[in-house]
């Protein structure tokens, strides 16, 4: 534990420079992975196109959004964030009409995520990170990176009650799914804060249960931007008085 906190505290006292290096460098690898993942699949014969993209996605989702982690653990400024979050977020617009993000988006396809998914981490670095709070920030993103991406996949493989809400195929696999995972990701990240160990366990099981609702009730992508924005709300306000 020693060891860790120490090996924190030095990597924030690097340049930002070299700070903002190490958290592309995990993207770089990212999109490595993803990049291979694509080509992997396509020769598949039991691939197809569309499995291949939401494969390749998952992969996306769920390696970009720990780089919250690391911009945590680095202490990057709040203005690296904000900028990168808007560089990303134009990217991400411009991908819907041209194919900048091959494998991730569809041209023309019916969902903003990846647009809101770049903004709510700019979005929830500019609330928290002036304040001396990025563990709020950490909760929203992965309850959305963790919980939202794993929901998926649990869903489309293992989900055996579906249902529908404003013509959204769920399954109660996949939102059981998100529930517990947004708990433990909110407790694990929690601890890091001087809260009492019942206020952790309250908040955690308010977070699980509002991202779920959260995700259910999204259309288009609006989830990537309505669950980290919730639950980084949620718990945020639910711990005023103890800090």
């Amino acid at each position: 534990m020693i060891q860790s906190m120490l090996t924190i505290v030095f990597l924030g006292t690097l340049p930002w420079m070299q700070q903002t290096g190490i958290a592309l460098a995990w993207l770089g690898l990212v999109g490595g992975v993803a990049w291979g993942v694509h080509q992997s699949q396509l020769g598949s014969p039991l691939g197809s196109t569309e499995v291949t993209r939401e494969l390749t996605r998952k992969v996306v989702h769920i390696g970009t959004g720990n780089v919250i982690l690391l911009a945590w653990w680095l202490q990057i400024p709040a203005w690296v964030g904000i900028m990168a979050s808007v560089l990303f977020s134009i990217v991400a617009l411009l991908s819907y009409f041209f194919p900048l993000l091959p494998g991730i988006n569809s041209v023309g396809r019916r969902s903003w995520g990846t647009f809101f998914y770049a903004a709510s981490i700019g979005l929830l670095v500019a609330w928290f990170w002036p304040l001396h709070l990025p563990q709020f920030a950490v909760v929203g993103i992965l309850v959305m990176t963790w919980g939202d991406g794993l929901a998926a996949i649990v869903g489309q493989r293992w989900g055996q009650h579906p249902y529908q809400l404003w013509g959204m195929n769920k399954s109660l696999e996949g939102s059981l799914t998100m529930t517990i995972v947004s708990g433990m990701v909110s407790a694990i990240v929690l601890m890091t804060l001087p809260l009492p160990g019942m206020v952790i366990l309250s908040i955690a099981i308010a977070v699980s249960i509002t991202s779920t609702i959260l995700e259910a009730f999204s259309k288009l992508g609006l989830d990537n931007l309505t669950v980290p924005l919730g639950a980084a709300a949620c718990s945020f306000w639910l711990s005023q008085g103890y800090l």
